[in-house]
């Protein structure tokens, strides 16, 4: 077979199709093979009839209509597929050639990919792809990581297909070594649980507490999305509200309430533990689809529980102005925890993040892109060591701005026992980070009482370690210290 093609794309589903065909449109050639032999034909004689698109069946006829270096993309579900993959494919390559994972893998797996692959001389890209079918098909944010070398022979490429800012800048730079791009994808999945989680809260408070209809709810988040809350996921939420089905009834009151999920907001938050970062509000997001998935038990529970009725008796327009600030406060919290768990991934794996370039490459295409991302790029470009979103000016003013909303809405949702644990989460964050003071202390006191762990003290240097024989009946042997 002729070396006609400029890159190879496996897998076609949703994604892999839409991908193929942006890829097409930007002038370069593109070769597609799926497991399932039928779905290249249909691909072939559908959607890509007439386009540079060659339709393989086999991996070898794949690689052998590559030029070279040869550039493998697989958009395929993660986990063992990715392997089986790879060790299909590698036969059929040369050294320097390059494979590359656009799912959503775990970033374990990608070091260990990357590593691996590198073995048989061959490179290893791990990208995050985000934006959806839309975002495959009209420019997605791409995150690119894994074997540095790789990167100049794909970036023509990747920065011509992807979402670009108003300015013309790609939402697409070098991530950096290993599975950096897969960990940074991982957390923008994560902080996009998060968003949808807040927006969700605030969805309930308008209509079970001020008892908005769709339309009128409809009518705040547009408006919403003309503010400093303008992004994608608000400019959805107005869209879905306004829908209805052939009948005239709302598509949003039919759907169940049970959210589903695919586990990058899980892993996130096992990383934050792993690493030690307090990711609250997206633990919260995670933890909120997981008890909606208990639909039965919280039907049987509505039956027996009690609790206070969700009316609201105030003035409803100063209501929704104090939850768009509440909203607004939250999601810079969402994103400094984010920020956060990037940082102290970097430094434990030894990463080059360019969290200014981070941000810009969320600013168009991706799930969380909004204009709220470029206040996030000053923030860095002017700071490259900011250790926390909440200590820049801007976002500083931000929340001291929306913080008598912010704990006005805590408090009302309490008392109409409307459940808001993101943005509640949110904001004891924000009162534990700027205390002095918290109460560890006498946790640490009950740790060496029951457990003899030890503690440090505030009048002696840090990393001096004492036991106290609180009983009398101890003894002076403490056990030893460590942080898991």
């Amino acid at each position: 077979m002729q070396q006609t093609a400029d890159i190879a794309v496996v897998g076609l589903a949703v994604m892999g199709e839409n991908l193929i065909l942006n890829i097409e449109s930007k002038g370069f050639t593109v070769a597609c093979y799926n497991r399932t032999l039928d779905k290249v034909d249909k691909f072939i004689e559908g959607r890509a009839a007439g386009k540079n698109i060659i339709g393989c069946h086999t991996t070898k006829e794949l690689v052998h209509s590559l030029t070279k270096p040869r550039k493998v993309m697989c958009m395929i579900k993660a986990g063992r597929a990715v392997d089986a993959f790879i060790d299909l494919v590698s036969p059929h390559l040369e050294p320097d050639d390059i494979i590359i994972d656009g799912g959503n893998s775990n970033f374990h797996d990608t070091n260990r990919r990357t590593e691996e692959v590198g073995k048989k001389g061959l490179l290893y890209i791990g990208t995050g792809v985000s934006g959806g079918e839309e975002g495959a098909l009209l420019g997605p944010s791409i995150m690119p990581g894994g074997s540095p070398a790789a990167w100049e022979a794909i970036r023509p490429i990747f920065q011509k297909i992807c979402a670009h800012t108003q300015a013309g800048e790609p939402c697409c730079e070098w991530v950096g070594e290993g599975a950096a791009g897969h960990f940074v994808k991982m957390v923008h999945n994560g902080i996009e649980y998060g968003d949808m989680q807040l927006i969700c809260e605030t969805y309930q408070m308008m209509k079970e507490g001020l008892g908005l209809s769709n339309r009128e709810m409809q009518d705040v988040f547009k408006r919403w999305d003309k503010g400093v809350l303008d992004s994608y996921l608000i400019e959805i939420t107005s869209h879905i509200l306004g829908f209805t089905n052939k009948t005239g009834k709302a598509t949003i009151d039919l759907i169940l309430d049970t959210a589903g999920q695919k586990g990058t907001g899980k892993w996130t938050v096992i990383s934050a533990l792993n690493t030690g970062q307090p990711l609250t509000l997206i633990g919260e997001a995670v933890f909120a689809r997981c008890l909606s998935a208990l639909k039965g038990e919280r039907v049987a529970a509505s039956k027996i529980l009690d609790g206070p009725q969700p009316r609201f008796d105030g003035d409803k327009a100063a209501m929704i102005d104090d939850l768009e600030n509440a909203l607004y406060a939250s999601k810079i919290v969402s994103y400094a925890q984010g920020y956060q768990l990037m940082r102290a991934a970097a430094i434990e794996q030894g990463w080059h993040l360019n969290y200014g370039g981070i941000a810009l490459m969320w600013r168009g295409g991706c799930i969380i892109r909004s204009a709220f991302l470029g206040k996030i790029k000053a923030a860095f470009d002017a700071d490259a060591d900011l250790v926390n979103l909440l200590i820049d000016p801007f976002f500083k003013k931000a929340v001291e701005t929306a913080q008598a909303s912010w704990r006005r809405v805590a408090t009302i949702a309490i008392q109409l026992g409307i459940p808001m644990p993101a943005i509640n989460a949110a904001l004891a964050y924000y009162d534990g980070y700027r205390s002095h003071r918290l109460p560890a202390n006498l946790l640490q006191a009950q740790r060496d009482y029951f457990g003899a762990h030890t503690y440090e003290r505030i009048d002696q240097p840090r990393g001096t370690f004492f036991h106290t024989n609180w009983t009398g009946r101890g003894g002076s042997t403490a056990s030893s210290t460590y942080v898991v």
